[in-house]
C-alpha cells in the first residue's frame, strides 16, 4: 500500500459537500484517494486532468460512499518513465458534477526499478597467480581439466614429431634433420601459445 495519499470528506456538514485535507500534492509513486462518508451517502467521480493522466491512471471512476466509510482509491503512477516534474489535477466531484474541488498534483521523477547488487562495489577476487609450468600441467595432465582443443593439438604434434623423427633415421640427410628440429619446434610454439 503507498505512503502517499490524499484525503477527501464527503458530505461533512452539508449533502453534497466536499473538503479535502489537503490542496496539494507532490510525488514520486503510487498514493491512495481517501474518500471519508459522513452523513449521507454519496456518489463520487474522480478524474485526473493537466498532463498527469500520460502517467497515473484510475481503476475506475466512479465510487459509492457509504457513510461512515472510507473508500480507498488507488491512482497508480508511473514516475520512473520521466525525467521532469508534470504538473496536473486530481478532481474529485459529487451531486452529477454540482459540487468539485482540485487536488493539485505533481509528479516527480521516480528512482529506477533496477536494483544494484552491494557485491558490485567489491573488487573481483582473482584466482593466485599460477606459473607457467602449472599452467602447462593444468591443461595437458588428464582429470585436471584437459581442454579437447590443446589434446588435438598434442595429438597432432607428437604424430608430426614421431614421422619427422623416422624420416630423418630413414633418410640420414642434414636437410631432414633441420627438418625435424623445425617440426619440433613448430609444436614447442603451439603448446606455449595454448599455456599463455
Amino acid at each position: 500500500m503507498p505512503d502517499t495519499e490524499v484525503s477527501v470528506h464527503v458530505n461533512r456538514g452539508n449533502d453534497n459537500a466536499l473538503e479535502p485535507a489537503a490542496d496539494v500534492l507532490e510525488t514520486d509513486e503510487s498514493f491512495d484517494l481517501r474518500l471519508h462518508g459522513h452523513e449521507s451517502p454519496a456518489h463520487v467521480h474522480c478524474r485526473l486532468d493537466g498532463g498527469i493522466e500520460r502517467i497515473a491512471s484510475l481503476d475506475q471512476s466512479n465510487y459509492y460512499v457509504e457513510p461512515g466509510a472510507v473508500t480507498i482509491v488507488p491512482i497508480t503512477v508511473d514516475a520512473a518513465t520521466i525525467d521532469r516534474s508534470i504538473e496536473g489535477q486530481l478532481e474529485v466531484l459529487t451531486g452529477y458534477g454540482s459540487e468539485s474541488v482540485t487536488v493539485a498534483v505533481t509528479v516527480v521523477p521516480g528512482a529506477s526499478d533496477v536494483d544494484i547488487d552491494e557485491s558490485l562495489a567489491e573488487p573481483a577476487q582473482r584466482e593466485p597467480d599460477q606459473t607457467a609450468f602449472e599452467r602447462t600441467i593444468g591443461r595437458v595432465v588428464p582429470g585436471t581439466g584437459l581442454e579437447p582443443a590443446t589434446l588435438a593439438v598434442l595429438a597432432l604434434g607428437l604424430a608430426a614429431v614421431v614421422i619427422a623423427a623416422v624420416t630423418a633415421a630413414t633418410i640420414a640427410s642434414p636437410v631432414v634433420t633441420v627438418g625435424l628440429g623445425i617440426v619440433i619446434v613448430g609444436v614447442v610454439a603451439a603448446l606455449l601459445l595454448l599455456v599463455w
